[in-house]
This record gives structure tokens, C-alpha cells and sequence, in this order.
């Protein structure tokens, strides 16, 4: 069934009309959301751009978690209040603002990245950040590793259980928002030259 549903997935991408060729890139891109399962490396590619396009970033994740990993009450109104602006680069997640962030924007970049590579990255982040008590978003420290088992939104089974779930989801955004250019990108030697092309205007 997993093969099945792999293969359903890879002719449900093929049918998208994606921006394929860097070619196709607009330098001039204002609003720009990155969308990628968790370890994908968004926000990494939110401050590369970021820097070269000369957009404002702000991690989504420091306005959607309070103190203890509580969800904080102004979440959306933050959302709302910083893509009010011209120029932006965000993370495409949480289902509250996914609609309103992708009617503002103009261009999504898709990290459609090979699962070995991102399950490696979200795996060395999270014992990284346990190790090393890293401070997150106000206050908060990644749990002990061992809440993988009994946590079913702990960030590795999260990536895992949602790992199949982005060609849908692009494909209803491509639907929702026919204007909106889509760049998928599955091989992460690729960013770079994705970075070059955006930041040449």
C-alpha cells in the first residue's frame, strides 16, 4: 500500500503545473512562502532569501507558541498584522493562516526533498536541541527524545506521518490560487542556484 500511494503521489505531481526550470523565476518576487515537512529546512530558506531579496522574515513558529508550548491568542492576528506588508518571506504552515498567507503571496518555493534527506535533518535537530537545551520560541526547550513514544505530535513522528501529505496540498493550493507560482525543488544542491536566480535583480 505505501508503494501504491508513493506512486499516486508522484503522477499527482506530475500533473501540477509547476514552475520546473529556473529559467521560469521572476527576480523580482515580493511575498514568498517556503513549504516543506518539518525538517525540510524552511526556515533556513525563509532567511536565505530573506538576506538576498531583501525580505522580512519572522520564524512563523515564535508567534504560534507561547510559554510551555501553549498556542498563543494573537497568533493569527500577528500573521494578519505582518503579511499587511509589501515585502515578505514566510513559512508555509499551520492550517489556520495557509489560506490567507498563499492569497498574499506570489511565489511558494516546495523543499520536496527525498525523505532519507529530511528525516536525517529533523532527527539530528531534535538530539541536537535536546542535548543541548537549546532555547526555542519564548522560553521553550525541545522535550526529552524519549516523548517520541508517547507524544504523537513529537516534531520526528510528526515529519514521518505527515511526510506523504504535501502533493495534495499543493495541488488544492494550485487549484485555490491558480496565480500563484510554485518552484519545487527536490534536491537540496539546488538552493543555491534557486538563491542565485532570485537574488540577481
Amino acid at each position: 500500500m505505501e508503494e501504491a500511494h508513493v506512486w499516486d503521489n508522484h503522477r499527482l505531481v506530475a500533473s501540477m503545473p509547476l514552475l520546473t526550470t529556473l529559467d521560469q523565476l521572476d527576480p523580482a518576487y515580493d511575498r514568498v512562502l517556503v513549504a516543506g515537512v518539518s525538517g525540510s529546512g524552511k526556515t533556513t530558506m525563509c532567511s536565505k532569501l530573506g538576506a538576498r531579496l531583501g525580505l522580512v522574515h519572522i520564524e512563523l513558529d515564535s508567534l504560534f507558541h507561547g510559554p510551555n508550548w501553549s498556542v498563543r491568542t494573537t497568533f493569527e492576528a500577528e500573521v494578519d498584522e505582518f503579511i499587511s506588508q509589501d515585502r515578505w518571506v514566510l513559512e508555509w504552515q499551520y492550517d489556520q493562516v495557509r489560506q490567507r498567507l498563499a492569497a498574499r503571496a506570489d511565489l511558494l518555493v516546495w523543499l520536496d526533498y527525498p525523505l532519507v534527506v529530511v528525516m536525517k535533518r529533523v532527527i539530528w535537530r531534535t538530539v541536537r536541541r535536546g542535548v543541548t537545551h537549546e532555547p526555542l520560541w519564548n522560553g521553550n526547550v525541545e522535550p526529552p527524545l524519549w516523548t517520541i513514544m508517547t507524544n504523537r505530535e513529537h516534531i520526528i513522528r510528526w515529519a514521518w506521518q505527515t511526510r506523504a501529505s504535501y502533493p495534495g496540498r499543493i495541488r488544492q493550493l494550485l487549484t485555490d490560487h491558480p496565480d500563484l507560482s510554485v518552484l519545487r525543488i527536490t534536491d537540496p544542491r539546488d538552493t543555491e542556484r534557486v538563491l542565485e536566480v532570485l537574488g540577481s535583480s
